[in-house]
């Protein structure tokens, strides 16, 4: 390190240098940092620091998938000498990815906390998932968190699922450090990042380092606020990190380095003006007449004010797989993140120094049995006491006290306030309850909070419940069957539930009424995968999933009135009741629902009949008039209620139901679709093909934009059936047969022989004929479509003549086969060998349409999406084939050919492809058409069909 002013004797390698002046000196060194521990140096965890509340940093890691969450958390643990060796996620040796699934699949499953020190500053780290079907495992981490690191892939920005954990850390008011990782990548862009930043996440960025060097040229960092140079030179022997080199910018060094320093060291300090009105105070003071004066210690004390009131990010950069610039992390975690007692938590200083915790995660120990992760916010907590959680209303006995280090947990006596822990025996407690020290606490708590709401003359009503806001968890998006092998096995199967439910507050389980099935409701595809590999790994039991269906809601369409009376005799009472109410659509945007009383009507009833009838309409709810899914956005109005007396509560919420039943009804359902904003990255020659499987799937596109040698494609897509969750399979397989296809091409070429030949490594398969008939096929309720969809495929795997499709406008199933004896044997199938009994509708003809003559057309597309006009000019020709030809083809003329590209002509083809699904007439399929982007072409292609009777539809 180049020192320029006055120091005392230093230690270690540079001692001997002091050893000819009992005095300080001055002179100009350069020290390398070596923050590597041998292997007897390795730190016990009971070895940590204890400090003031001051020096606690409580940090998350949260990215997209695949940033380097996880790398990043194994470097801090070694550099700062809790690890022995450096662990790689694709190794599956990493301490926070501990589960057999995470090691397996390289991605994190469960947030893991670790507990290390760094510079006499204790860091409690959770490491958090990247994947959107684990949202719940980064909401509750940030929860109880003080302050979070943001990693970012510096060649990619700010991706889909970055945005939705900074609204996560937006929403809980959390001040975050970004890290610009994976610097050493070829494409990656400094500015890019900090643009996609400020664009995409609305967010100040300060940038603090630049780096030195770009993609394998990056050897190092350039500090802005202290102007000094890190270098990690990369030998043999030191290449894992811990040491690196220190200096200061010199004169001599590279001219385009030291303008970039010059010019990104004043814009840092224009943007800490711009935010913080003490430092632009000080400049213009002391510092007028020339800015770039200013102390480090000055501009760090105001950038940590900047970043504590969150009007500004840090942005550090670096390469943790490379072992660069995670040190400098550290110490921004340090410096810049608030300590505990620099967060504000209103109920919690009603407690004073009495113990107030909140518990965020469970999980599930085979010896210690159930372990729950809490975050102390005051008082302290100690081993072998009693504490009472409000939630729960009682009181539990903790037999142990734990510090958090992934999946190795250290015993402890006690822990401090702003600290988190893991304890044992707390059976009752579950993710968002409060625990205080006992019952007179809390009450002294509330009398705290009451006494002063009185003499503020605020509203009483606010300190009634000094409870700390629990985690929100959001509603499952995918749901399927379970079964057990054995009817034996299914008190195991609700006992692993329970304990997974218990875990994990997003995974929901109930009984489907009508079939009394065991339905497992989940956040994705991913999630239920997990679930279900869990419960045969953990507990042994080898169940049986269903066909993987949406979760749709649905809403109302307009207003509507009805009325109901229920009258029934239960044994020598009768109960008569008479409910009148209307339903109302809410705004488009809402996704509650809503129930209120008439005024007259609610001053009539009692508070027991009032919650009957809320009961009833709750109930309505969850079962909407048109498939049975859960209702949203819309308003109850109870206009009135009777009930003769003796009538029961059961019979009001019973009779209410009813109502609502008609009411929906009458209103005019509507089923609601989930929504996907979908980002696709793909090579420039997958282009064509994925914007087809994009529009085969209803989806529509936004813009597509150029990242480096890719294409981004920003769509939206709709969630039908199963139909989108295999969608990234679909492209990985075009794209690997892709590649095989030219290995056999560039054999082909090797022996000269022709390159046609190898354009397809399919054998040749069966020919399949087209159905001739069609009807549509229905369950007997709602909890058998499932049942019905798996027997479907079995029968389709087994006769690929049978063809089902769904129609786009109905929704129904519609059953396709040869004939009427075929449809009526896979009838007979369905009701005989899966034991259901289905409906079908009218058998119909599959017609097909042509035309009668030769015909031309031009026709020109200009649209511009996002930044880019597209414009397109197509000139065609139809002709009509022979009476006898039932093919369609497509060819074009030798100019237009050899002009246009492999790509072009591709999705020229595809857009003749979809045409023919659908005729002028009488079309009985219907395609989205995909716009093909080509400048000029003159395609010729004809369509003929069957045979013609009067020359116009068969």
């Amino acid at each position: 390190m180049h020192l320029n002013v006055p120091f005392p004797i230093l230690r270690g390698s540079i001692r001997h240098l002091m050893t000819r002046s009992s005095q300080t000196c001055r002179g100009r060194v350069t020290w390398r940092r070596n923050y590597s521990f041998y292997r007897d140096e390795v730190k016990s965890l009971r070895a940590v620091v204890n400090p003031d509340i001051s020096k606690i940093r409580n940090i998350g890691i949260m990215a997209h998938i695949d940033a380097g969450k996880t790398t990043t958390t194994e470097r801090m643990l070694y550099f700062s000498g809790y690890t022995r060796a450096l662990g790689d996620v694709d190794d599956g040796d990493t301490v926070t990815d501990y589960m057999a699934q995470e090691r397996e699949r390289g991605i994190t499953i469960q947030s893991a906390a670790v507990t290390f020190d760094w510079k006499d500053h204790r860091i409690n780290l959770i490491d958090t998932p990247g994947h959107v079907d684990f949202t719940l495992e980064v909401e509750r981490a940030l929860r109880v968190l003080d302050g979070a690191v943001a990693v970012f892939d510096a060649s990619a920005g700010v991706e889909a699922q970055t945005m939705t954990v900074w609204r996560q850390a937006e929403k809980h008011k959390i001040p975050c450090v970004c890290f610009l990782n994976k610097m050493d990548k070829p494409a990656a862009s400094l500015r890019y990042s900090i643009d996609s930043i400020k664009t995409k996440l609305k967010a100040n960025p300060i940038l603090l380092q630049i780096p030195i060097g770009s993609g394998k040229s990056f050897t190092g960092l350039v500090d802005l606020i202290t102007r000094q140079k890190m270098t990690w030179q990369g030998s043999s022997l030191t290449y894992d990190g811990p040491a690196f080199e220190t200096s200061g910018l010199q004169p001599s060094d590279d001219p385009d380095v030291l303008q970039a320093v010059s010019e990104a060291r004043a814009t840092l300090i224009e943007q800490v003006a711009d935010l913080d009105d003490d430092f632009a105070e000080l400049l213009l003071g002391e510092y007028s007449e020339n800015f770039d004066a200013v102390p480090a210690g000055k501009l760090q004390e105001a950038l940590r004010k900047v970043t504590l009131a969150r009007k500004g990010v840090p942005v550090l950069c670096g390469s943790s797989l490379k072992n660069k610039g995670v040190q400098p992390l550290l110490d921004a975690i340090t410096a810049y993140l608030p300590a505990p007692n620099e967060r504000n938590h209103d109920l919690v200083r009603w407690y004073k120094d009495d113990l107030c915790a909140l518990a965020f995660k469970v999980v599930h120990d085979k010896q210690r049995g159930p372990l729950v992760f809490v975050r102390i916010y005051s008082g302290s907590m100690k081993a072998q006491s009693a504490v009472y959680n409000i939630n729960r209303n009682g009181t539990e006995r903790m037999s142990r006290l734990l510090l958090p280090f992934a999946d190795q947990h250290i015993e402890i006596p006690s822990l401090s306030a702003g600290n988190i822990a893991l304890t044992v025996g707390l059976k009752q407690t579950v993710t968002g309850d409060t625990i205080v020290s006992s019952k007179a606490s809390a009450a002294a708590a509330v009398r705290r909070a009451q006494n002063e709401a009185e003499s503020k003359s605020s509203s009483q009503r606010e300190s009634s419940s000094l409870a700390l806001a629990g985690v929100e968890v959001p509603e499952p998006v995918f749901f399927c069957s379970i079964e057990p092998p054995t009817l034996a096995k299914q008190a195991d199967l609700e006992h692993a539930l329970n304990c997974l439910q218990r875990e994990d507050p997003s995974l929901k389980v109930r009984t489907d009424l009508d079939s009394g099935q065991t339905i497992l409701c989940g956040m994705g595809e991913l999630h239920i995968e997990i679930i279900h590999d869990r419960i045969k790994r953990e507990f042994n039991i080898e169940t049986h999933l269903g066909p993987l269906q949406v979760a749709y809601r649905e809403t109302i369409l307009q207003s509507a009135a009805a009325t109901d009376t229920l009258d029934r005799t239960l044994g020598d009472k009768r109960h008569v009741v008479t409910v009148e109410l209307a339903v109302h659509a809410l705004m488009e945007s809402s996704t509650s629902c809503d129930v209120t009383f008439e005024e007259e009507v609610k001053t009539q009833l009692s508070a027991g009949v009032r919650e009957a009838v809320e009961n009833g309409v709750e109930s309505a709810y969850l079962q909407g008039p048109v498939l049975g899914f859960p209702v949203e956005g819309v308003k109850t109005v109870i206009q009135h209620v009777s009930l003769e007396p003796g009538t029961s509560a059961a019979m009001v919420s019973a009779c209410v139901s009813r109502c609502m039943l008609k009411a929906l009804k009458l209103a005019g359902g509507q089923v609601l679709e989930p929504v996907m904003a979908l980002e696709v990255t793909v090579g420039e020659e997958y282009l064509s093909p994925v914007l087809a499987d994009l529009a085969q799937r209803r989806g529509t596109v936004c813009d597509i934009q150029s990242r480096q040698e890719n294409k981004l494609i920003c769509s939206i897509i709709l969630f039908v059936s199963n139909q989108t969750v295999t969608g990234d399979t679909i492209v990985s397989s075009k794209a690997s047969a892709a590649a095989a296809v030219r290995r056999a091409q560039n054999e082909a070429e090797s022996k000269s022989s022709s390159q046609r030949e190898s354009s397809s490594l399919a054998l040749a398969g069966v020919e399949v004929p087209e159905p001739v008939f069609f009807c549509s096929i229905e369950p007997p309720t709602l909890a058998k479509q499932a049942d019905l969809e798996h027997a479907l495929n079995c029968l389709q795997r087994e006769d690929p003549s049978l063809k089902v499709r769904t129609d786009l406008d109905s929704g129904q199933t519609i059953l396709c086969g040869m004939g009427e004896l075929h449809i009526e044997i896979i009838h007979d199938r369905i009701k005989r060998e899966f034991n259901i009994e289905t409906h079908l509708g009218p058998l119909q003809v599959a017609y097909r349409e042509t035309i009668l003559q030769s015909a031309a057309a031009t026709d020109t597309l200009d649209r511009t999406l996002g930044d880019k006009r597209h414009v397109v000019t197509v000139e065609l020709a139809v002709h009509a084939l022979m009476e006898s030809s039932t093919s369609c083809d497509v060819t074009f003329e030798e100019e237009v050919k050899t002009q246009l590209s492999a790509g072009v002509r591709e999705a020229v083809e595809n857009g003749v492809e979809s045409a023919y699904l659908q005729g002028n007439r009488n079309g009985c399929l219907k395609a989205f058409m995909p716009e093909s982007f080509i400048t000029s072409i003159s395609s010729w292609y004809s369509i003929a069909v069957y045979k013609s009777g009067d020359g116009t539809v068969e």
